[in-house]
């Protein structure tokens, strides 16, 4: 048996050859095998190490088989992964999680950084900068905003992304309300 540890997805790729190829394979939480590796005292961390760590805790846990799904079965789980973990940040009104829009600080004693937005999930932050550029130009409250904005002398991108996180907390608020959009 091959066993391999989580890592955020990049072990479905071999976990599906081998089990096509007829071998058995399990995935492990990379968590319970550093906890193992520590209660046998091999704290030190390199590859050849890890290898060895989680043939050991293979020996002793005898990890379950993986099961083989089909394509269509594996791409509905993890939609139906996604959408709770959605909902969750939907009902805890965290929306904002999912595109890290926060500008974060870049200073360094006196030396001041440019602000830069980071984190979440870049393919939904291109989405909704987009979705904010349609709306600076169409809808007439995000338009208002953002006029607003550069009449006081911000940088576009700055403006745009102040109207991504204006734009967030109305669809927060639509969500929670369970309201659609309706403009005035």
């Amino acid at each position: 048996m091959v066993v391999a540890e989580a890592t955020g997805g990049y072990e479905i790729l071999l976990i599906r050859s081998l089990i096509k190829n007829e071998i058995s394979a399990a995935v492990v939480n990379p968590r319970q095998v550093r906890d193992f590796a520590k209660g046998i005292g091999m704290d030190a961390k390199t590859d050849l190490i890890d290898a060895q760590v989680i043939s050991r805790f293979a020996e002793v846990v005898k990890p379950s088989r993986v099961a083989m799904t089909s394509d269509q079965e594996q791409k509905h789980s993890a939609l139906v992964v996604r959408r709770s973990q959605l909902l969750q940040l939907i009902n805890r009104g965290e929306v904002a999680k999912l595109v890290g829009v926060a500008p974060i600080h870049r200073d360094s004693g006196t030396k001041t950084g440019k602000r830069m937005i980071s984190g979440g999930r870049g393919y939904v932050r291109r989405v909704l900068y987009m979705a904010t550029l349609s709306a600076v130009r169409s809808n007439p409250a995000i338009h208002v905003f953002y006029q607003h904005l550069k009449s006081r002398d911000k940088e576009s991108k700055a403006a745009l992304v102040a109207c991504m996180r204006k734009l967030i907390t109305l669809l927060n608020l639509l969500i929670k309300t369970d309201q659609m959009w309706q403009t005035k």
